[in-house]
């Protein structure tokens, strides 16, 4: 596992262009919705510690903004695109997201444009007092492949609840991409478990 604090500016950017390129893509215009994809159920939200997961319902749209997507600088497709927020009753918070693109080669680019921006994260956080780390994870063995990011915030002048852990997942299984992530301010990441709830996901898909 690597650990790194940032990464180079030009992955933002790269991540930015590319991301362009995809919210331009036909996925975005008057393209008919598809059958939704298949997606976690909150059974598969299991982590070894005894905590109970809740969940909404599926629904349409890309959903609520969470750190490090809330200032991604594209806006994303408009159909074909569904979340599902998962929570506790205090601890952790999750999320799913999955977005069917017109083409193989789209899907490829949000994958990797989405990676870029996690991996930037870390240099994004610029909260007075706040100090972030990024974290690298590694793959996922499952269809076209997956990987597990991370991050660590601490923030000094906060008086409760000073330490955040965030984990986020990229899969894709041909045309359809999905997130998968995590965030608590309570304890160690489950990276192993994530990961697995990570291949589920993408198993799910398809």
């Amino acid at each position: 596992m690597g650990v790194r604090a940032w990464t180079r500016g030009s992955a933002a950017v790269a991540g930015a262009a590319l991301l362009a390129g995809v919210a331009s893509g036909p996925a975005s215009g008057a393209e008919q919705w598809r059958p939704r994809p298949g997606t976690l159920y909150i059974s598969d939200i299991r982590l070894g510690d005894g905590i109970g997961w809740y969940a909404a319902p599926v629904q349409r749209g890309w959903g609520q903004e969470h750190a490090c997507l809330d200032d991604w600088s594209v806006q994303p497709p408009e159909v074909n695109v569904w979340h599902r927020d998962f929570t506790t009753s205090e601890t952790a918070s999750a999320q799913q997201k999955v977005v069917v693109f017109a083409t193989e080669a789209e899907a490829i680019a949000f994958a990797d444009a989405a990676r870029l921006n996690f991996a930037d994260c870390p240099r994004r956080q610029n909260e007075p007092g706040t100090t972030a780390t990024g974290h690298d994870h590694g793959a996922v063995d499952v269809e076209e492949g997956a990987t597990l990011q991370g991050m660590y915030t601490f923030d000094a002048d906060a008086q409760e609840r000073p330490h955040m852990n965030y984990l986020w997942g990229v899969g894709r299984d041909g045309d359809t991409v999905t997130l998968v992530n995590w965030w608590s301010y309570w304890g160690d990441p489950p990276v192993q478990a994530w990961k697995n709830i990570l291949r589920t996901g993408v198993n799910k898909l398809y």
